[in-house]
């Protein structure tokens, strides 16, 4: 069969998991014989090695501009094509926020209403590639927020339509007020238009079920997954030791929580060579939060003990886990799954993550780590000095997380539950 996956893009200014998941899906449906098609929105993809011809829809300068100033919307052909420029978006992508909430209720309603809403032009041109390019068995959407697509796709491509479910609650729940509950409401309407979605986890199936008021027959769970063949797998921990953070290094991602545990275990005996290790790229909205880091760590006289990765690339991700001892990324209110949690338990660098979101149903299954509670840096820092105190269970949880990911969290045997959901509807 042939399948299309809609994608946000994101301009590759910062670690984005869930472009990884959709980019290593759509490899992996590919290995198992299908075609899969990469379509992104927004912004380029920008992922090396996942390099796509199809032109970028809903081009964000484009539709951010026809959004506020509605004269605009009958711009000549030369200013659409030159506002969707790959080095305009790419610039877009790095500017201050690009990827928050705040500022941005108007458009994502208009997005959602789809055909009624500012962008009707943007969704027809979509509509014609598909119908008329592409030719597509099955679209599926990368998220609900894409939802607005739906109904056309589906009645005018005459195809199924699927959509991933993962962090939605993230963007909505901090939208200013009235709109969260006009969006939630929204996407309830949306998804009468979906003939399956297709949850990260089971925490997240629960939470979005009632959210969106999803039917359960219509509703599955596929988890993430990765090729673990592509990772160096590094049993023994580095000397000096090292602490690790990978994702967008701002607040919401608790980086400042780890800051926070770090200059508390240098303050005790046998961590004096205890480094920190940071990766995952930022935007212009997380400079400031990071430079406050950066004075905390100055101040504490330990900024020389700080290393910062810049290049989070897939392929250039093999040095710094080979850097690190143990992985942290305790995001405040946790998330629906963490894909950098199975890059980390497939090189062998045990996980300590907070007792919110999917991560305790991540390090049940696979025995790769420790879960603490409250998310604060004490308990953070109790949980990293167990494990770095007891070098037998570090190297045990290092040899599960491996195990686990080889056997429970491979991309081919997901790619096949996710080609069966699509079997279903077809």
């Amino acid at each position: 069969m042939k399948i299309v996956n809609i994608v946000p893009g994101f301009g590759g200014t910062f670690y984005c998991g869930n472009c990884l998941r959709d980019s290593g899906f759509a490899g992996a449906v590919r290995k198992s014989g299908h075609e899969a098609i990469i379509l992104p929105v927004y912004l380029p993809l920008t992922i090396q090695g996942d390099v796509h011809e199809t032109p970028v829809f809903y081009g964000a300068v484009n539709i951010y501009l026809k959004q506020a100033f509605p004269v605009l919307r009958h711009m000549p052909g030369w200013m659409e094509q030159l506002l969707n420029s790959p080095p305009l978006l790419k610039l877009a992508a790095s500017k201050a926020g690009s990827t928050r909430a705040h500022g941005l209720e108007e458009l994502t309603e208009s997005m959602l209403l789809g055909k009624e809403g500012r962008q009707g032009k943007e969704l027809d041109e979509l509509v014609h590639f598909l119908k008329h390019q592409v030719k597509p068995d099955v679209v599926h959407f990368s998220n609900a927020l894409l939802l607005g697509m739906a109904k056309q796709v589906r009645e005018e491509a005459g195809v199924p339509v699927v959509c991933s479910l993962q962090d939605e609650d993230v963007w909505v729940d901090a939208m200013n007020e009235p709109y969260p509950a006009k969006i939630w409401n929204l996407l309830a309407e949306k998804a009468g238009d979906v003939d399956a979605f297709v949850a990260v986890s089971r925490y997240f199936a629960g939470v979005m079920k009632p959210k969106m008021r999803l039917p359960g027959e219509k509703l599955h769970v596929v988890h993430i997954g990765i090729d673990p063949a592509l990772y160096e797998f590094h049993p023994f921990p580095p000397d000096p030791p090292a602490l690790g953070f990978l994702s967008r290094i701002y607040e919401e991602n608790g980086f400042g929580i780890l800051v926070d545990a770090f200059i508390l275990l240098k303050s005790r005996p046998g961590f004096e060579t205890l480094r920190l290790h940071a990766s995952g790229g930022m935007t212009g909205d997380d400079k400031t939060f990071f430079n406050r880091q950066m004075k905390k760590l100055n101040d504490a006289g330990l900024a020389k003990d700080f290393s910062l990765f810049e290049d989070f690339r897939p392929e250039s991700l093999g040095r710094f886990f080979k850097s690190l001892s143990l992985l942290s990324v305790p995001v405040l209110k946790g998330e629906a799954f963490g894909l950098y949690q199975l890059e980390a338990l497939a090189s062998g660098i045990p996980l300590v993550q907070p007792s919110l979101g999917a991560f305790p149903e991540i390090l049940e299954e696979t025995g790769g780590g420790l879960i603490y509670e409250p998310n604060t840096p004490e308990a953070l820092a109790a949980g990293l000095e167990s494990i770095l105190r007891d070098s037998a269970r570090l190297t045990q949880m290092s040899a599960n997380g491996r195990k686990a990911v080889e056997e429970k969290f491979d991309f081919g045997m997901l790619a096949l539950k996710m080609v069966d959901v699509y079997n279903r509807i077809l």
